[in-house]
């Protein structure tokens, strides 16, 4: 379900994406609004599914994970992804997994403590019954970090590129 997002949507993303812990009062102050407003902003755009938590952003290299790679999975054809998206689930390095189109047909963007310790998540990953290959790149820097905001101001603006 796609949601239209007015300028007063995305002036309340913007206020919470920098400061998560601001409250429904404070935030109708900073906005000019009422708190009603806002609190019912809240409400419809967590139902609509565009915030989908307040959990803390967590940062897997602070937690001793500084390796990022990316694994390109070929999956056993004809078996479906069940058995492979809940072998992933249990390797706690799996942060996502996509399933994509092309050469391979899953994604995952893993993490490790060290380009060995990457070694031993690989196999733990190709260990899975279905997983019949994989090839990895190791993240040597990260250029631009995951990002949201530019995607509620093109929203609120109608446009996709601004």
């Amino acid at each position: 379900m796609t949601m239209a997002l007015d300028r007063l949507d995305a002036a309340l993303l913007d206020l919470l994406h920098d400061e998560p812990k601001v409250g429904v009062l404070e935030a109708s102050r900073r906005l000019g609004v009422a708190r009603g407003t806002v609190q019912a902003r809240l409400d419809r755009l967590e139902r609509s599914g565009v915030i989908t938590g307040s959990a803390p952003t967590l940062d897997p290299e602070a937690l001793g994970f500084p390796v990022i790679a990316f694994a390109t999975l070929e999956i056993a054809q004809g078996t479906g992804h069940a058995a492979v998206v809940e072998h992933l689930t249990a390797i706690p390095e799996v942060l996502e997994a996509h399933t994509i189109t092309g050469a391979g047909d899953v994604l995952v963007r893993v993490v490790a403590r060290t380009n060995a310790d990457l070694q031993r998540v690989i196999n733990s990953i190709v260990d899975g019954r279905n997983v019949l290959r994989s090839s990895t790149v190791i993240a040597t820097q990260t250029q631009i970090a995951l990002r949201h905001q530019q995607l509620v101001r093109a929203a609120a603006n109608g446009s996709a590129t601004r």
